[in-house]
Parts: structure tokens; sequence; C-alpha cells
């Protein structure tokens, strides 16, 4: 079976990684038909006037699903988030980041396996701001729903299910934010009812992070508004040996898209010293949203034995490979799993 995919590879290093990310994926023996969207971001604006051409949204659309490296977001002014564009218009809800510790990279914690579910699309991401220019006065509002808090949440509660990971945490500030936290906890509250079978505890927002650099292994999923879940991401990936390291995916009803995490890092592009594991583990989690789960173990295998061995580690690792050196190394290591 082939699959159709929009491929979009980003820029600063996102090229590089993609190209790796390819190689390991063509070692698996599965075909991918990949629609390339090389025109995003600052490149788009330039040509087109917009970061995220409707060319982009109509592919994703027909595709269902989407693979994206890393594009640069201007910091305070510029053109908005392509990845909030996307997640937004796509309706892509659930923003899922598995943070799992890998052998052989020194880290303050051991096994370390938390999932973040961040809901994607609300909270003070819904770009409700404002700005007073006789009072110098900016004004940004969070927007929590009930039926968004309700398909997130519901999201952490069947992947926990289906998962075998029986327990689920809802972070918030419903001590202070009362009605928008306030609505979101209560909402898990009354929805843990459902499944008996999962541990349910919630945890304030400032004693979430207190404890995931205490004792990050007491959890195992973590539910969380936007901006709540946007800062534990990173705070857990931190646990793990960083953004370089870990997947990320968006999910919606209808379409997903599968991304690095991490930044476009374009003081090193080109140089072939970018670490592509966190696209490769994103495209792991793209084969077992396609059901491709031998594939996707095979991917999953070579990689923790790569990094178990220490061989050929990235320089961000402490190690000597270069970007194309670790996709052909790993990309050797799935095709002897699969075959």
């Amino acid at each position: 079976m082939g699959y159709r995919i929009a491929l979009l590879p980003g820029d600063g290093i996102g090229p590089e990684v993609t190209e790796a990310t390819l190689t390991v994926l063509q070692a698996t023996g599965i075909e991918f038909e990949w629609v390339r969207h090389t025109e995003i971001g600052s490149i788009a604006v330039e040509k087109h006037g917009v970061a995220l051409p409707a060319t982009v949204l109509d592919s994703i659309r027909e595709t269902k699903i989407a693979l994206k490296a890393p594009i640069t977001t201007p910091i305070g002014k510029g053109f908005r988030s392509v990845n909030v564009q996307l997640r937004q218009k796509l309706e892509l809800f659930a923003n899922v980041r598995p943070c799992q510790s890998l052998p052989g990279l020194e880290t303050p914690f051991k096994d370390v396996d938390i999932v973040i579910f961040r809901e994607n699309t609300e909270g003070l991401y819904s770009g409700m701001e404002t700005y007073d220019e006789k009072n110098d006065i900016a004004d940004s509002i969070a927007r929590v729903s009930r039926v968004g808090s309700e398909r997130i949440i519901k999201y952490a509660f069947e992947y926990a299910r289906r998962h075998d990971r029986p327990h689920v945490t809802v972070v918030h500030k419903a001590n202070i934010l009362k009605l928008t936290s306030g609505m979101f906890l209560e909402v898990a509250q009354n929805m843990a009812h459902s499944y008996p079978e999962i541990k349910f505890d919630d945890r304030i927002i400032d004693n979430m992070c207190m404890q995931l650099v205490t004792r990050p292994q007491d959890y195992r999923n973590i539910v969380t508004t936007n901006l709540f879940g946007d800062i534990l991401s990173d705070l857990c990936a931190g646990l793990v040996g960083g953004l370089g390291v870990v997947a990320g995916a968006n999910v919606g009803e209808h379409y997903a898209v599968f991304e690095a995490v991490h930044g476009s890092a374009p003081d090193i592009a080109g140089k072939n010293i970018a670490n592509p594991t966190a696209l490769i583990r994103s495209a792991e989690l793209m084969l077992r949203h396609l059901g491709e789960t031998d594939a996707a173990d095979a991917i999953r295998n070579a990689l923790l034995d790569i990094y178990a061995d220490g061989t050929f580690l990235t320089a961000d690792l402490g190690g000597t490979a270069g970007t194309k050196e670790f996709a052909k190394h790993m990309a050797d290591r799935v095709a002897a799993m699969v075959a």
C-alpha cells in the first residue's frame, strides 16, 4: 500500500532533516508519494503576501496528512505563526507530544515516559488581541469553550485506554482563573467517571512544573489548555534531552500534521550537522497513525539501538556523525529489521 502525503520541508535546517527522515522512511519499504510545498513561511510572504498559501491547506485537506519540518516564526512582529494557522484552519485540536527517555543520553532523570496533550486551537492562542493606543494597553483574550475542552480531554482519556497508560492528570489554574480553567477542570472531573479503570488526578500549573522537575516518573499522560501545554511540553522535552529528540503531532477529526517541534536553527543550516531525531520520531508517529505498526516499531527500535550504541550520534549529542550519516546508518538498521 502506498500513501500520498503533503510534505512541508520548512526552512533553516528543515530541508536537511526532512531528507534524512525520507531516507529512513524509504528503508521501511512502504511507498510514499510526497506532495512538496517549499513556498511557506517567509518565502511565501515574499512571493504571495501570505505565510500559509491556500494551496498548502488544500493539499493537506486532499491528502489528509502532512509531515512538516521547522518553519521560522518572527518574534514580536511579522507574520503570524504558520503552526498556529495550520492548527486553527484545519481544526487540529490535539497537540500530542510524547517525551520519553532515550538510552545512553545523559539527563537528570531516567525512565521518563510522559505524553502531553495540549489543546491546540483555543486559549491565549486564539489570536483575539486588541491594542489601546491612547492608554498604551494591550489585551489578549483566552477563550476556552466546553466543546473544545471536552474533545481534547476525551482524546487524552481514549489515548490512555488504547495504549494501556492508565493515568491521566489534568493541569489548570482553577484557583485563580475560575471560569476558564475552572470549566476545563470541571469537564475533566466529569469525564473521568466514564473511564473508571484510569487513575485521574489534577494539578495546578505552577505545582505541576515543580512536580515535573522533582519526580517526573509519577506522571504518564498530562492534558491541559493551550498556553500551559506549550510550556509543559517544552519542559518535559528538557527532561529527556531537549526539543531535538522529541516528536510532535497535531491531530483533528479529519486531518493530521506531524512535525518536529524544535526551531529552524538557521545558524547551522547547510552544514550537515543538524540532528534529525525529532522529525524521524514524528514520522514514526505518522506511521502509527496510518496503522503501519511494524514499520513504526522498526524505526523506534533502530533509533533506540543507535542511541544505546552511541557511535553514530550527531554533534549536539557529543558524536561526530553528520545528518546524512546518521540517517544512512539508521536506514540500514530499519531495512534489516523489516527484511
